[in-house]
């Protein structure tokens, strides 16, 4: 089983690609779905993050607009929030690897918009970065509803460059032409790793 981080700067199109992959027969592990079943109500984290972070809550569920106001540009906040998040998405994740081995699943692919910046390429064998030029994504982004140009610096500003996400990667899909484009490069990518082509980035 070959294990294969896939990652990306906001608005770059990670989500899509992972689509790809999970298309092409790959076994998908999205951690932002897993940090929305924690943020749910009776989810995981819900409990602890309320108390880490008073009135973040509505109906015992996270309100990820109003944690990010208490988290974004402010890296103790963020700190004390991941401690509480990530020893549970590594539980959830090992449930994953266990489940795709007894499937005799070929490749799992790790859907992590943090890969680089937490040191997680350590536990991968491969590193595929979504891109796309500044003009893409910032016109991506910005037609997202409830996104404000000080939201989307702040939120670049917690995330590594995408030059050196790029620089970094084994693999960069280039997601600015279209899905058919993206799609080719994914399949390709997937040839190179079953041995059949030869490598690149």
């Amino acid at each position: 089983m070959i294990i294969v981080g896939l990652t990306g700067s906001i608005g770059m199109g990670k989500t899509t690609t992972a689509s790809l992959f999970a298309e092409a027969g790959a076994e998908v592990y999205d951690a932002d779905a897993e940090v929305r079943r924690l943020y749910a109500r009776g989810g995981g984290a819900a409990g602890a993050i309320e108390a880490a972070f008073a009135g973040v809550t509505v109906e015992g569920a996270v309100d990820r607009g109003k944690l990010s106001e208490r988290v974004l540009g402010d890296p103790a906040a963020l700190e004390r929030l991941n401690a509480i998040v990530w020893p549970l998405m590594r539980g959830a994740r090992g449930a994953f690897f266990r489940r795709a081995r007894e499937a005799g699943t070929e490749f799992v692919i790790l859907d992590i918009p943090l890969l680089l910046e937490t040191g997680g390429e350590r536990d991968v064998e491969v590193v595929v970065v979504a891109s796309a030029p500044p003009d893409v994504q910032r016109r991506r982004v910005m037609a997202r509803q409830g996104m404000t140009a000080a939201k989307f610096e702040a939120v670049l500003a917690a995330q590594m460059p995408d030059a050196e996400k790029r620089a970094r990667a084994d693999f960069v899909v280039d997601t600015s032409q279209g899905i058919e484009d993206a799609r080719r490069q994914v399949i390709a990518i997937l040839a190179v790793l079953r041995g059949a082509g030869e490598p690149g980035h």
